[in-house]
């Protein structure tokens, strides 16, 4: 009896080893899938568009024009590990930039006080959401829908529906274009927001995967109560991650500005729906606990390469719409075929 036991499972393994082992080895690794369609998308448009979609100058379009929604991205990463999401995070970026446009020309602070101003506002914001969710126990979807439209209205609110022009910026705070700038190495261009975006998806990967902090994040996102039996405070983390993840928006809000060269109350107010996007076709899962910063960045560049692509090869704007709408479903349900297969 014991044998027959101990044989029936391994018979089991043996049939499905190689499909195990693929499952278990993406349940480790959730960067691995965006990465190897980022991959292949790639191979399929230079294929299909040619010289003109695989050049250094193309390839390097893309990066600038995902910068944002990587950062923006990165924050939402954060929160949704920890089984939240936040919907306000595009609406904080926006006031964030606002903010820095106000300091500077209406109250004449010196430009990296108002960049400093607008840091601040965003880590208020993502403070006052965490306390929430924290401390009066709100859902976190209740909450940042709410602080989305507090958010937004206070942007039209404070600026007087007042859009700042790109050379007023540059006469009086030209640090707020910063970002903006850009650098050629060879055919390749880079903007500063490019080499921020990768600077911090590189330190909040080692800040998860090489700090408690980060194992504390995981853990809260995998079960809660767990979490707290085993002695984290998941109260703290969860209100850090909501203020870590406001300031990032806050540098985003810096990247707009130097992105769109103008300062407007109107930019980017769907950039929550692109960083969650990004978030979820980069293998992040929305019910906590797995997931990867490195992952969101290359979901930003899948959409990125089929926007590109697609623009490439002539067809209508909808079919990239339909395109990361289809990405989502299927990211969304491999996310559960492993998470099945592999518990």
């Amino acid at each position: 009896m014991n044998n027959a036991a101990t044989e029936a499972p391994a018979s089991g393994e043996q049939h499905h080893g190689p499909l195990r082992r693929v499952q278990h080895f993406l349940h480790g690794n959730p960067a691995a899938v965006p990465i190897i369609v980022v991959i292949l998308s790639v191979i399929f448009f230079s294929i299909a568009v040619g010289s003109r979609f695989y050049s250094a100058f193309a390839l390097t379009l893309i990066l600038q024009q995902v910068a944002i929604t990587g950062i923006v991205g990165a924050g939402e990463t954060l929160i949704i590990l920890t089984a939240g999401i936040d919907l306000s995070v595009g609406a904080i970026m926006v006031l964030s930039s606002v903010v820095m446009g106000q300091f500077a020309m209406h109250y004449g602070v010196p430009g990296f006080v108002a960049v400093l101003a607008g840091l601040s506002v965003g880590g208020i914001c993502g403070l006052l959401s965490g306390l929430l969710v924290s401390v009066v126990k709100l859902p976190p979807f209740i909450v940042t829908l709410g602080a989305w439209s507090v958010y937004g209205a206070t942007t039209y609110i404070y600026s007087g529906n007042e859009t700042v022009r790109s050379q007023d910026i540059d006469r009086v705070a030209p640090i707020l274009h910063f970002l903006g700038n850009s650098f050629r190495i060879g055919n390749a261009v880079f903007t500063y927001g490019v080499v921020l975006m990768v600077a911090l998806a590189l330190a909040l990967w080692f800040a998860l995967n090489h700090t408690a902090w980060g194992r504390h994040v995981y853990a809260v996102g995998d079960d809660k109560d767990a979490a707290l039996l085993a002695g984290i405070r998941t109260g703290r983390v969860l209100v850090s991650v909501y203020v870590v993840a406001g300031v990032i928006c806050g540098l985003a809000g810096w990247t707009l500005i130097g992105r769109i060269g103008a300062i407007s109350p109107q930019a980017g107010q769907m950039e929550n729906i692109k960083a969650i996007t990004a978030v979820v076709i980069g293998g992040t899962s929305l019910f906590g606990g797995r997931g990867s910063i490195i992952g969101t960045l290359f979901g930003a560049l899948i959409v990125g390469v089929f926007s590109l692509g697609l623009r490439l090869l002539g067809t209508d704007p909808q079919w990239t719409q339909l395109a990361v709408g289809a990405l989502i479903i299927i990211a969304v349900t491999t996310d559960q075929w492993i998470r099945k297969i592999s518990a």
